[in-house]
């Protein structure tokens, strides 16, 4: 059986069990094409189907939101929770409230965060949930409905060691608060059932930064990898939420050149590289709802992206499939010698392809994002033995864990001459995930 037939029996079948779901596909035809040839020379995976009943999650839950606005009318939103795999460890992965939810991206997102949880080394594994509520306008007594509406029909759902979810878009520590608040109230019993929460009940330090410096770890552990360092790299970061702030903050501590930062309405350059004084400005306007065109500091350009400037390295940081092709093509014509992803997946298939025929260096989400995740896993274990770390030893077991992932990357034997680091991460995941799968015999 030839690699390519492999690929697409896999696929076909997928496809058509999964009609309408382009990005949760996306996904599937990454894993697929990086494990591929691997795959094909095992029998026994192949025999107990494992790709195929991986790609199947274990339940996906779909649930109605009911919950009042301030002018007491009864609004409703659907929530889901895709409970993927727990072959690893409970269920973990965070919710999104946002607009573009859906069932599709919430499957993506779960599929990527069992391998993802998988290349950390802790007992995690795999899930995502979230709704289409958007927290965009509206006040905080009408998102402290809101979640309390959502966590009573989640609640039902979760606990320390059945799943354990965390924040994402649109889901910060406020959220997260009001969240774990109503849920202590229907649960009658303090355990960490939720991550992400406030240090003075029960949360981790460096939660808030760990996405966002774990990204700029991992670059650096790259970089070191291929004889470059990250000191006077220029760097184009997306985003202006929380892993494209602490990415910034932690790549400016490296003497790096951050130069732009971005939101819906466009990019803010910063030509002889963002400060720390002007990224406190940011972060102050970013966490009142404010738009980057508002701020005085920088050049804004309307309605553009990071990635037509001149950098040495690219930080997608915002969301899913936000760098297409000719975005890489224009990076890879400036000179662009790395790319790190910290958003899940915002590299299309094309872009990505382009990176790989260019031998442009290029660490996937699963891998240079793991950060947030590795710490909510840390901060699992200090409720579950009621210690609370200092922020040094949660830093520096934060730099150990992607220290490990980038070493588990490089040692993954992908057939290839070339490094692939998106080969690699995937390898090394699903390999220790399937091997797992294929112990429980028919699970």
């Amino acid at each position: 059986m030839t690699k390519n037939s492999v690929i697409d029996d896999l696929l076909d079948e997928i496809t058509s069990a999964n009609p309408d779901q382009p990005e949760f596909l996306q996904a599937i035809d990454e894993m697929a094409q990086s494990i591929g040839g691997w795959y094909g020379k095992q029998k026994d995976f192949r025999k107990s189907r494992v790709f195929q009943r991986l790609a199947e999650p274990d339940r996906v839950i779909s649930f109605r939101v009911s919950w009042r606005d301030d002018k007491g009318v009864l609004q409703h939103n659907r929530g889901w929770r895709v409970q993927f795999s727990h072959i690893l460890g409970p269920y973990k992965g965070g919710l999104r409230f946002a607009p573009s939810v859906t069932e599709s991206v919430l499957k993506f997102l779960g599929y990527e965060q069992i391998f993802k949880n998988a290349l950390t080394g802790l007992p995690m594994g795999g899930a995502k949930g979230g709704s289409n509520f958007d927290p965009k306008g509206k006040n905080p007594a009408e998102i402290e409905r809101f979640c309390q509406s959502f966590m009573t029909e989640l609640s039902r759902h979760i606990g320390p060691d059945i799943d354990v979810p965390a924040g994402d878009i649109g889901v910060g520590q406020r959220e997260i608060s009001l969240l774990y608040g109503h849920y202590l109230r229907l649960s009658n019993t303090w355990h960490g059932a939720l991550t992400g929460k406030g240090c003075n009940f029960g949360g981790s330090a460096v939660r808030t930064e760990a996405t966002g410096y774990g990204c700029v770890y991992f670059c650096c552990e790259m970089l070191s990898h291929n004889d470059m360092e990250i000191e006077g790299k220029r760097i184009a970061i997306s985003g202006s939420g929380n892993v494209a702030l602490h990415a910034a903050e932690k790549a400016i501590d490296m003497d790096a050149t951050v130069l732009s930062v971005s939101d819906s309405d466009g990019v803010l350059e910063f030509k002889d590289g963002l400060t720390k004084k002007d990224l406190g400005k940011v972060k102050t306007l970013k966490g009142k709802g404010g738009h980057l065109s508002d701020l005085s500091i920088g050049q804004f350009h309307k309605g553009k992206t990071p990635w037509n400037l001149e950098c040495d390295i690219a930080m997608p940081c915002a969301t899913q499939n936000e760098l297409d092709e000719d975005a890489a093509k224009t990076l890879v014509e400036a000179g662009v010698s790395a790319v790190c992803e910290g958003a899940n997946m915002p590299l299309t298939a094309k872009a990505s392809e382009i990176f790989r025929q260019k031998r442009i260096l290029h660490a996937p989400g699963k891998a240079a994002n793991a950060g947030g995740v590795a710490v909510s896993g840390l901060e699992q274990s200090q409720n579950a033995m009621r210690q609370s770390w200092s922020a040094e030893k949660v830093d520096q077991e934060l730099r150990d864990i992607m220290k490990k992932i980038h070493s588990e990357i490089v040692s993954a034997d992908t057939g290839k001459k070339q490094l692939s680091y998106v080969d690699g991460a995937n390898l090394a995941a699903f390999k220790r995930v399937a091997h797992a799968f294929h112990s429980f015999g028919s699970f």
